[in-house]
């Protein structure tokens, strides 16, 4: 029997991090940036800014997630 940890296997438990464990941690990272923006004043444009520089290496990863999904690539 394989060592497990809560139940699961290593590689399950990595699969849960890197999916629901790590999209946490973007939306937590998406309201700092809107927290960031908001306290700045930084109105429409300034705002854009933010989350254009801010959030653009999300979208690599988010972007990864969908093309996996559509391929059907585990």
């Amino acid at each position: 029997m394989e060592n497990t940890i809560f139940g699961m296997t290593e590689a399950q438990l990595t699969e849960v991090g890197m999916t629901y464990g790590l999209a946490a941690l973007i939306l937590f990272l998406i309201f700092i940036v809107g927290n960031l923006a908001w306290k700045a004043k930084a109105g429409k444009v300034g705002t854009f800014a933010l989350f254009l520089a801010l959030t653009l290496g999300m979208v690599g990863f988010l972007a990864k997630l969908v093309i996996q999904h559509f391929l059907n690539i585990n």
